[in-house]
């Protein structure tokens, strides 16, 4: 069932998203050559304690083959995609880092995801972002009151093809609210016109996550958890939790003004 947000329900979630964007703060001026992946994921837990928040990622088990997630964070380093596991792998020079995070606070979820290279950047990993995030700036502006779901997929998986890279929508956006992953889903590539109605107080996760490579396809390591490119390209993923509102889209994942 897909529900629809009253304003004092939105202003909380944003309230949980500026959580998820003070976490993102936290980890990103950590983030270097040399620091633990365990690091990070530890900041991420003192921001949250900070909050009075918790995490939806900590425990998160999906399917009942599923090892509990066991960390705040999702940290994915270079083929790595997507729901890499904070282990004790220590960043390198030159490494692409994409960083999941969410919240839960007082009853409602936020969740957001950036990707920024590690120590000196790669030109071909900073057009890799940019194509990424203009994905995702499309999809939020296609995220108004009239448009359908399709109209949001369409617009991120135009924006991807173009560069280039590989789209698979196996996994993708989805509905946030009370939990992390409700209805409806949202895909990274779509026919504009189709699928659910976007009314106000609709809140969805748009996130575009892409493969360098070009290639669709991926795999997944025994841990159950960790998604990489099958080609070993790199992978980049953006994230924003946001509402659609009469006055246009509201990202409640933003950072605080």
């Amino acid at each position: 069932m897909i529900e629809l947000r009253t304003p004092g329900e939105l202003d909380a979630m944003r309230a949980a998203g500026a959580v998820v964007a003070d976490m993102h703060a936290a980890v990103r001026a950590l983030a270097a050559p040399g620091v633990r992946l365990t690091q990070l994921d530890a900041v991420a837990r003192d921001v949250l304690a900070d909050a009075g928040a918790t995490s939806p990622f900590l425990g998160y088990a999906p399917m009942s083959t599923t090892p509990p997630f066991p960390g705040v964070l999702c940290l994915s380093v270079n083929d790595v995609a997507l729901h890499g596991i904070p282990t004790p792998e220590v960043l390198e020079d030159g490494d692409l880092l994409s960083v999941d995070a969410g919240a839960t606070l007082d009853g409602w979820v936020g969740d957001a995801a950036m990707t920024y290279p590690i120590g000196t950047p790669r030109p071909e990993d900073l057009q890799l972002i940019a194509t990424t995030e203009a994905a995702l700036a499309a999809g939020i502006a296609a995220a108004v009151v009239g448009n359908r779901i399709g109209d949001i997929s369409a617009a991120i998986g135009a924006v991807g093809r173009a560069g280039g890279v590989g789209i698979n929508t196996d996994q993708g956006g989805h509905g946030v609210g009370r939990t992390m992953h409700e209805a409806p889903s949202v895909p990274n590539e779509g026919r504009p016109g189709r699928g659910v109605p976007l009314r106000a107080g609709l809140v969805i996760a748009i996130e575009p996550w892409f493969l360098a490579g070009g290639s669709d396809d991926y795999t997944v390591d025994a841990d159950g958890w960790t998604l990489r490119s099958a080609d070993g390209s790199r992978a980049a993923h953006v994230e924003h939790t946001v509402a659609v509102t009469v006055d246009g889209p509201r990202i409640l994942t933003a950072p605080r003004d």
